[in-house]
């Protein structure tokens, strides 16, 4: 076993950029790479370090979340040499198998199995969400960080104030907010600009706490909230707006979410489609659909666009915030560490050990993918029109997005 541990650390370090430290359960400390390590390795058992020989980053990180596995040191480091030196790209064909077995599991291919899969995730309560993200819109997809941008807050309402420009959102207008979350986008949105706004939420929870926020603040007949798939199209409207919503459409169903998407539209009518892609095709990482978003999936750019020619929509523009979803997830994993006490007490049983440490693991070693130069996952918002927009229809160039 000792060989073994030696070799793949020797391996490693080969791959990695930072020099590590690895420490197995009898007290032996392997180190790797020059000057002091950036952070160690700490394994508690020996079945823990078996599991990473023969799963690789899956038994790595899930040894993590039983607590078979410590990490000393600076744990965003540790992660980024993870994704740099590949090592999340080890034992593949394993990974594979796991990832379909996933799949005939937890397929969004019907609306209950969607709906089960995003309650999981979102429906764990907006006192949880309230405690890190920003307040109070608490918008939970990535933030827009102009170059005077300082808070979190102030990157939210950016990044609505930007979507509503490229829209080109306007008084009176009706606009469908697929996949509204707490509402974020529809406050701001009616109350800057004066359009009528209706959600579409599959989250009970959400909704529930969302009609109740419309009622309390007095905006029932600006501001609708309606409980369906994202596939059920009820009307057509002037504007369509789609936040972090083609992440959860499912392996398989991409386009069939596309087509709601555009079936949700007026002829003539502008959209926007924010979403998480990959340059691409790739397997979407096993660990964000075990443990974070069943169900999830990751399309690539290039297939999003092939289906949103085939629905008839024209691709106006496409902008991509990588690097503003960096900063993002860094701001989200420094008020969730902040604020964990006041997030476990909230329901100690839920919100327990392994659930900070999955939690962790998910929104630093995001932040780590977004950074990294050579990654291939991205953010991207892809402004579009239902048929070939009209010679006066949209702006010719991009000033009206800086026009301050």
């Amino acid at each position: 076993m000792q060989l073994s541990v030696q070799t793949m650390v020797n391996r490693l370090g080969e791959r990695l950029d930072a020099p590590f430290a690895f420490a197995s359960p009898d007290g032996t400390v392997h180190r790797t790479g020059q000057g002091e390590p950036r952070f160690t390795l700490v394994f508690r058992t020996e079945a823990a370090l078996r599991a990473t020989l023969m799963r690789g980053h899956m038994g790595l990180l899930e040894s993590y979340f039983d607590q078979t596995v410590d990490v000393d040191g600076d744990f965003a480091a540790a992660l980024a040499a993870g994704l740099s030196g590949r090592f999340d790209k080890q034992f593949t064909a394993l990974g594979g198998v796991e990832n379909r077995l996933h799949e005939l599991r937890y397929s969004n291919r019907s609306p209950a199995q969607a709906k089960a899969n995003a309650r999981a995730h979102y429906g764990l309560g907006e006192a949880f969400y309230r405690l890190w993200l920003d307040d109070p819109l608490k918008m939970y997809t990535c933030a827009y960080w102009a170059e005077d941008t300082h808070t979190l807050e102030r990157a939210q309402c950016n990044k609505i104030d930007h979507v509503c420009r490229k829209i080109r959102l306007a008084r009176g207008e009706r606009f469908v907010d697929i996949g509204c979350g707490f509402g974020g986008f529809l406050f701001r949105a009616v109350a800057n600009v004066g359009a009528t706004g209706t959600g579409i939420n599959t989250t009970t929870e959400q909704v529930d706490w969302l009609r109740e926020e419309v009622q309390r603040r007095g905006l029932r007949g600006q501001i609708d909230v309606r409980e369906a798939d994202f596939r059920d199209v009820d009307a057509q409207y002037d504007k369509v707006v789609s936040i972090g919503v083609l992440e959860h459409a499912g392996r398989d169903q991409l386009a069939e979410v596309i087509r709601a998407h555009a079936d949700f539209l007026r002829p003539g009518g502008l959209g926007m489609l924010h979403f998480i892609g990959h340059v691409g095709r790739y397997e979407t990482e096993l660990f964000i659909r075990k443990h974070v978003f069943p169900g999830g999936w990751i399309p690539s750019l290039a297939d999003v666009i092939v289906e949103m020619e085939r629905c008839g929509l024209e691709v106006l523009d496409i902008e991509n915030l990588r690097r503003h979803y960096a900063l993002t997830l860094d701001e989200w994993g420094r008020r969730f560490e902040r604020n964990w006490e006041a997030i476990h007490a909230l329901d100690p049983q839920r919100f327990d050990e392994r659930f900070r440490r999955v939690w962790r693991t998910y929104l630093v070693g995001c932040a780590e993918m977004f950074r990294s130069p050579a990654g291939y996952t991205h953010l991207f918002q892809i402004v579009f029109s239902k048929g070939n927009v009209r010679a006066d229809g949209y702006p010719m160039t991009r000033a009206h997005l800086y026009a301050k």
